[in-house]
C-alpha cells in the first residue's frame, strides 16, 4: 500500500479571490504628504488548512495613503473575517496586501505576519509594494 501525503495543490487556489468583508475608507485629506500608518493586530486567528486548528499571530502593516485611507472598524471586521478560514500563511500575508491595494491604492504598502511557533517552527512572512 503506496501510504503517500496528501497534496496541497489546488486546494488554495480560491484565496486571491476569496470574497472577504470591505475595508471601508475614508478621503486623505493631507493628500500630497507624505505620512505612515501603522497598525499592529496582535490576536490574528485563522485557521491552518492542514489540522483545521487554529492559527495565531501578529499582522503588522505599514501604508503611506494616497487620496484614501482605511477605516479601523472595517479594518477590524475584515481581520476577523479570518477566524473561519483555512488558509496557509504566506497566503493570509498576500492576501491582506492584495486586499488593501485594492481598497485605498496606496503610494505604499507593507504587511508582516509573525505566526506563533507550530511544529517547532517560527515562520515570519512579509511582503511589499511600491505603486
Amino acid at each position: 500500500m503506496d501510504m503517500q501525503e496528501p497534496s496541497y495543490e489546488g486546494k488554495q487556489d480560491h484565496i486571491p479571490s476569496l470574497v472577504t468583508p470591505k475595508i471601508e475608507t475614508f478621503k486623505n485629506v493631507y493628500e500630497g504628504k507624505i505620512f505612515e500608518v501603522h497598525f499592529s493586530i496582535p490576536e490574528f486567528t485563522a485557521v491552518c488548512p492542514k489540522t483545521g486548528l487554529p492559527d495565531f499571530g501578529i499582522i503588522d502593516m505599514i501604508y503611506i495613503p494616497k487620496k484614501m485611507c482605511i477605516e479601523l472598524k472595517s479594518l477590524k471586521e475584515y481581520i476577523l473575517s479570518y477566524r473561519n478560514i483555512g488558509i496557509f500563511h504566506e497566503n493570509v500575508v498576500n492576501k491582506i496586501l492584495e486586499d488593501i491595494i485594492h481598497a485605498v491604492e496606496p503610494l505604499y504598502v507593507k504587511v508582516q505576519g509573525d505566526f506563533n511557533v507550530r511544529g517547532g517552527i517560527k515562520t515570519i512572512v512579509t511582503r511589499e509594494y511600491k505603486s
